[in-house]
């Protein structure tokens, strides 16, 4: 009897192990991480190949000290996006704190700290305004801070001639408190021919925290909520309007931060009319995998869209070629995670799990 049995247990086992591989590429298909995850690598080796000053200790400290700025940003924007909203004025935020913080210091003559600090309330005071907005009014969040974009770029290129004589704020290093300020925000690490700069650790930080808050607590719940299904979110309770206003701050703080990075490490501040970066941090989310519609993303992804940003920055240039050819491959890279997140996203509806 056993003879008989034998010869129809063994071919199930390769089926069951297909079964099985099918089922963890879903899984890891159904992680918006995994696609960023990917192309870091790819675009890495591919750089690696023409420049292999790229995997050097200073051509890694450049790709981080691209990335850090970014990832904080794309990191709050990412968490924003999955909730199915938007922010395009992280960037002139974090342009207009830093200036604020400057002409504190520079023409009311008060510490670098208390400077900061108010710098800090007033980023925040427009993260609170943008979310009212979104939430008491209705009107889509592109077109809200597109305004507080404008708003905020003529009100900082308007007053800082009229203020401080010239479009740059500078001679904070006097100010009290700066070496100390300087410790927290502007320290770097010399390791071989690379100067690593405290903001990566700030980035590591920033992506931990928005992690644990997505993915470990209530209120990610309430995110994903409130991006994917907003109205049966509310029916059941969800604080959706709670929810997306603490996000809007979350992204204001975020600017914050960036404009107090680059306050410190360069002892002043540089308004400059240019639109650009507000973009630039939607994209490196976006390409970490976090969809338009909301309701689908990973702060990892984020993190990772902002890494290999950097390393397509930096390997462009050690390889030597056209700058301008940048502005190309980012663009085909936001393309091509468009195409797969949404591809992806129609296949396989379970939640992420990174």
């Amino acid at each position: 009897m056993s003879s008989a049995r034998l010869p129809t247990l063994g071919p199930p086992a390769p089926a069951v192990s297909a079964a099985g591989g099918r089922r963890l590429l879903h899984r890891l298909l159904a992680r918006p991480s995994v696609g960023a995850l990917f192309g870091v690598l790819s675009v890495g080796l591919f750089f690696t190949l023409q420049a292999p000053g790229l995997l050097s200790a200073g051509g890694l400290a450049t790709v981080l000290d691209i990335a850090a700025p970014l990832g904080i940003g794309g990191v709050a924007v990412g968490l924003l996006l999955v909730a199915g909203q938007f922010d395009l004025s992280i960037g002139v935020v974090a342009v207009g704190s830093s200036l604020v913080a400057a002409l504190l210091v520079t023409e009311a003559g008060l510490g670098i700290w208390p400077s900061l600090v108010l710098s800090l309330a007033a980023a925040l005071l427009v993260g609170a305004v943008n979310g009212l907005l979104v939430v008491t009014t209705g009107l889509p969040s592109f077109l809200v801070t597109l305004a507080t974009f404008l708003v905020l770029q003529g009100s900082t290129l308007a007053v800082t001639p009229a203020v401080a004589g010239s479009s740059r704020v500078s001679g904070l290093a006097e100010a009290s408190g700066w070496d100390s300020a300087l410790a927290v925000f502007g320290s770097t690490a010399q390791l071989g021919d690379g100067r690593f700069r405290v903001s990566l650790l700030w980035w590591v930080a920033a992506t931990a925290v928005a992690s644990w808050l997505l993915w470990r607590t209530r209120f990610g719940n309430a995110v994903f909520s409130s991006g994917g299904a907003p109205q049966a979110a509310r029916e059941l309770g969800v604080p959706v309007a709670r929810t997306t206003v603490l996000l809007f701050l979350g992204t204001a703080a975020a600017g914050w931060l960036i404009g107090t990075l680059s306050l410190v490490r360069l002892g002043g501040v540089q308004v400059d009319p240019a639109l650009g970066a507000e973009i630039e941090f939607i994209v490196v989310a976006v390409i970490g995998g976090c969809l338009l519609t909301g309701g689908y993303g990973s702060t990892y992804g984020a993190a990772l869209g902002a890494l290999l940003y950097g390393i397509a920055r930096e390997g462009i240039a050690l390889s030597g070629w056209d700058p301008r050819w940048f502005q190309a491959f980012l663009g085909g890279c936001l393309l091509v995670a468009l195409l797969a997140n949404g591809v992806v996203r129609r296949r396989l509806r379970a939640v992420p799990r990174w």
